[in-house]
């Protein structure tokens, strides 16, 4: 399969309609027409990641966060972003990224089923969906399978994504039946939560103001960090090759957490 045509169907199940203005989701280095047959699918086009998919010899690198953000000036080994780029260019492997495309059509229903919430709705609109005309965009509301204290909900945000650890800013023993998730950067998403009545937001890449200005609103914060609740995109991508592109290798980043706590 040529890696243009594996974009094409990609794009057709992750418009890239869906995506923020500011991002640049699509294909980041790479010729179109380069033969597929081996997939490599990671969060992000790190060093390594690029290592293990040339070692696993990987015609395609897909990632959820684009690779590049900025317009580049120059493409050379002087920097860590040229490095990566000249890497994978003289591997010729092309590298396609899924971003805010992937989080409206799919990251933010995923996250909301494995949280198991009922009567979803969208959290924040950003766009109609194409082929039904039903509002989508950024994360997911909606009821908790029955009422449970924060601590509670902690521990169920951990169990589902496979998570050590989290951080709950609000009182533990408070009993939330409403909840919000947006998998990422959730600090725009404390407004929207707030509108539709969510008790709870789980996200990510909360800082110390945003927790506790959240808290003096009434709404409790779960930060299960940006990686924690991103990383299943990794087993999902996997599920949709094998059941759309059976005939592909599919190969996969390990899930680990870019950071420890000691």
């Amino acid at each position: 399969m040529k890696c243009g045509d594996l974009i094409e169907k990609l794009e057709e199940s992750f418009p890239l309609s869906y995506a923020a203005g500011w991002d640049n989701p699509g294909l980041m280095a790479g010729r179109r027409e380069k033969e597929v047959k081996r997939v490599y699918i990671g969060l992000d086009a790190t060093d390594e990641v690029i290592r293990d998919a040339k070692e696993k010899g990987a015609d395609m690198l897909l990632t959820h966060h684009p690779l590049l953000f900025s317009p580049v000036r120059k493409v050379n080994t002087d920097d860590f972003t040229g490095r990566r780029l000249v890497e994978l260019i003289q591997s010729d492997i092309s590298c396609y990224a899924m971003h805010t495309n992937y989080d409206v059509a799919m990251m933010a229903p995923l996250a909301s089923r494995m949280l198991g919430l009922r009567d979803e709705e969208v959290l924040d609109i950003t766009c109609t969906n194409e082929v039904t005309g039903e509002p989508e965009g950024f994360g997911r509301t909606g009821w908790l399978p029955a009422p449970v204290t924060l601590k509670e909900c902690c521990e169920l945000v951990k169990r589902v994504f496979g998570l050590e650890h989290v951080i709950l800013y609000g009182d533990e023993e408070k009993v939330v039946s409403r909840a919000a998730v947006s998998p990422g950067s959730g600090k725009s998403m404390v407004q929207p939560a707030i509108w539709t009545g969510a008790e709870v937001l789980i996200s990510g890449d909360f800082g110390h103001h945003e927790g506790i200005d959240s808290m003096m609103q009434g709404l409790a914060v779960i930060d299960a960090g940006h990686y924690g609740l991103e990383h299943i995109f990794i087993s999902q991508m996997e599920e949709y090759m094998k059941k759309n592109h059976p005939d592909l290798e599919v190969y996969l980043e390990p899930v680990r957490n870019p950071f420890r706590i000691l």
